[in-house]
């Protein structure tokens, strides 16, 4: 390629944000998917069309009382959006919790009548196991124990007049809707419920979805029902990339078999990685969808290396620190010798949490798939029942006001209702105050104690509502069980909960860590729409374990199933962090069959692969 061809090629996607401005005409609305690989400028173009939308749109949309609906996957990405958007108020920037929210909030009794068919439901399935099973069992006491909590939040119904909800809490309380809840709601009643269709176009005549590859399958299942019945009045906007779908309960194939209707303009350069990054990365989704990227004009050569190491024997941190050294003289850039300058990322949580020391509590709640998307971005209540409340109050042990604002805040002793209706306030503090006392008794100097021996003393003193499916459980911990006999009748949810609570309280911290972003660790839920100029990639199928990702069978070049496919798009993930430099990792069973892979399929060079140290 010439370089006055490589300058005109940095106009390529210009046509692309014209063709969104075309989409958005209010006399032609067009609903349309964007296709924006990684480093294209999705956001870009996001912010592009908000700002045609304001300037051209922002007198009429405020006249009729309209909005601008954009629905972003996290809180940072939200606030950035906004930020770049002048924090005009005709742009509602939300995360999809809190846009679902917003669609039903109000209708507490069509809410209601939705529970009371959902709890049935789940009862009278309930019931059916319990009948089919063994009396006397650990699966049989928590089937009894969780028909209770469902039938006790079935009679309280008809007395919550209002159902609350905080897409940043737990939502602990009796009349509060948890977060799948929330999702499922506001999925169905678009799709139900023609009034409130209605009242969407009425008041968001358009909605753009950021990274819509990983939004809930149930909310754009709902978008496409709405547009369909409103296609000439509304317009929907999905940007993204099916490559870089990361989470599980997206939608399926989402930009394939779309209406006939909807536009489909896509982005084909890459602003952030070098020349040689890209060449990796077209190659790793060369087998999905086709999708090739061209550098601009300015981009770098840079540089990708590839080590194997036998997965046994080897010093780990010792390699990976020989490995920076190496690329420091490769590259002579030497942010390669700072740590912090370095973004290690890593192919599997579990990885993360056996080199953090949080295994456990990883092993025994990530293979329950209606847990792990919350356990992955940190809002999974079980958890946070400890990480958000337990461990701040016992970090804030010595900070009697930091323990006053706590108890305020989230015990049902220290309550405006348990105050008013005591007899004696004092006393009444007293018990919140003994609970305390208890519960930094049990752990100080106590590392082995256990979340269970945690949620036991929380329930003996009251200090804090214990959520239901712990109680579930518990109510089971108490049946002694003769050869795993009625063992097979238990649910994989209720053994994953039983495992997490004999783990040891302790990790809970790493945890929390590495879910907040402080870790030195990082994977490619955390780095989603970053860059960094160094990155070392980590793959360890032994660390790993393979739970939904194995990068053997990636580089073995054999049948494509879910496994491999997730690993595919996990790879392009991290590798496309890249702006400079990107050193691969693999600790190996076999490192010579792993290298004649990756050379066989062409993904490598021979002297960008390494047995071992150069």
């Amino acid at each position: 390629m010439t370089a006055a061809a490589e300058i005109a090629n940095d106009d390529l996607d210009l046509h692309v944000d014209e063709e969104l401005k075309k989409c958005l005409d209010p006399q032609a609305p067009q609903s349309f998917f964007l296709f924006a690989g990684a480093g294209s400028g999705k956001t870009r173009s996001l912010i592009a069309a908000l700002d045609h939308l304001r300037s051209t749109m922002g007198g009429s949309l405020r006249m009729r009382g309209q909005k601008v609906a954009v629905i972003t996957y996290t809180k940072a990405a939200r606030d950035e959006i906004i930020r770049r958007t002048q924090f005009d108020s005709v742009i509602v920037v939300s995360t999809i919790h809190s846009f679902a929210w917003t669609l039903i909030e109000g209708f507490n009794h069509d809410i209601r009548e939705w529970l009371r068919v959902a709890l049935n439901d789940d009862i009278l399935d309930l019931q059916v196991k319990e009948a089919k099973g063994r009396a006397g069992t650990k699966a049989s006491s928590e089937r009894l124990a969780d028909i209770a909590s469902k039938q006790r939040r079935l009679a309280r119904l008809d007395t919550t007049k209002k159902f609350v909800y905080s897409p940043d809490s737990d939502n602990r309380g009796w009349d509060s809707l948890n977060h799948a809840e929330v999702l499922k709601l506001a999925g169905d009643f678009v799709q139900t419920k023609p009034t409130l269709r209605q009242i969407l176009r009425d008041g968001y005549p358009y909605i753009l979805v950021d990274e819509s590859q990983d939004t809930n399958r149930h909310i754009l299942e709902a978008l496409f029902t709405f547009q369909a019945a409103h296609k000439s009045e509304v317009v929907v906007g999905l940007f993204g990339d099916m490559m870089q779908r990361i989470y599980g309960d997206g939608q399926p194939g989402l930009g394939e078999n779309l209406p006939a209707d909807w536009a489909t303009p896509t982005k084909r350069l890459n602003f952030r990685c070098p020349r040689r990054v890209i060449e990796l990365i077209n190659k790793v989704r060369e087998a999905t969808d086709k999708q090739a990227q061209i550098p601009c004009s300015v981009a770098q050569e840079g540089h990708v290396r590839m080590f194997v190491f036998p997965s046994e024997g080897t010093d780990k941190a010792a390699a990976e620190e020989a490995i920076c050294a190496h690329m420091a003289g490769l590259t002579t850039d030497g942010g390669w010798l700072d740590e912090d300058a370095v973004k290690v990322l890593i192919l599997e949580h579990r990885m993360a949490a056996l080199r953090m020391g949080f295994d456990d509590l990883l092993a025994a709640l990530y293979p329950i798939a209606q847990f792990r998307t919350a356990l992955l971005d940190g809002t999974l209540p079980l958890v946070n029942f400890f990480s958000n409340l337990i461990l701040p109050l016992w970090d804030a042990k010595d900070d009697k006001f930091g323990i006053a604002r706590i108890v305020r805040e989230a015990s049902p002793l220290a309550s405006a209702s348990a105050l008013k209706n005591a007899d004696d306030q004092f006393k009444q503090l007293a018990k919140a105050q003994a609970g305390v006392d208890a519960l930094v008794g049990l752990l100080d100097g106590n590392p082995a104690v256990t979340f269970s021996e945690v949620v036991q003393n929380v329930a003996e003193t009251g200090l804090f509502e214990i959520p239901d499916l712990f109680k579930v459980v518990l109510a089971g911990a108490d049946i002694e069980v003769a050869d795993n006999d009625g063992e097979e009748e238990r649910t994989d949810r209720d053994k994953g909960v039983a495992a997490f609570l004999a783990v040891p309280f302790g990790q809970v911290r790493a945890y929390a860590k590495y879910v907040g972003g402080k870790a030195r660790f990082d994977t490619h839920q955390g780095v989603k729409g970053l860059e960094f100029p160094r990155v070392m990639v980590i793959m360890d199928d032994r660390e790993a374990r393979g739970f939904l990702f194995k990068y053997d069978k990636l580089f073995g070049g054999g049948a494509e199933d879910n496994q491999t496919a997730s690993t595919r798009r996990l790879f392009y993930v991290t590798c496309s962090r890249a702006e400079r430099s990107l050193a691969l990792v693999a600790y190996a069973e076999r490192p010579e069959y792993v290298r004649n892979q990756l050379l066989m399929n062409g993904w490598f060079k021979p002297e960008e692969i390494f047995l071992g140290l150069p």
